[in-house]
């Protein structure tokens, strides 16, 4: 697991992986994928899905950003309304 924060926006991220499948999520992400992308490629995972805890700022949300690079899907909570047919986890 890798932890990303970023103090000027007080946003904090979460890459977690599966050594075993190779798979990986990433939890709350920022609009600035690269470090994502190339941490789990470092560590021979692949990207497959998307958490969203809670609603950010659109200049802080890199869900869509996410999921458009690696075809991830995105989940929300129950509750959120997105607006569209994404996971509800």
């Amino acid at each position: 697991m890798n932890q990303y924060y970023l103090g000027c926006l007080s946003h904090g991220s979460y890459l977690i992986g599966d050594e075993r499948s190779g798979q990986a999520v990433v939890v709350d992400p920022r609009r600035d994928i690269g470090e994502y992308l190339a941490d789990a490629a470092a560590n021979n995972l692949t990207i497959t899905g998307v958490i969203n805890t809670h609603f950010h700022a659109d200049f802080v949300a890199g869900h869509l950003e996410l999921a458009q690079a690696t075809g991830a899907w995105i989940g929300y909570g129950r509750r959120a309304e997105t607006g569209s047919s994404q996971s509800r986890v």
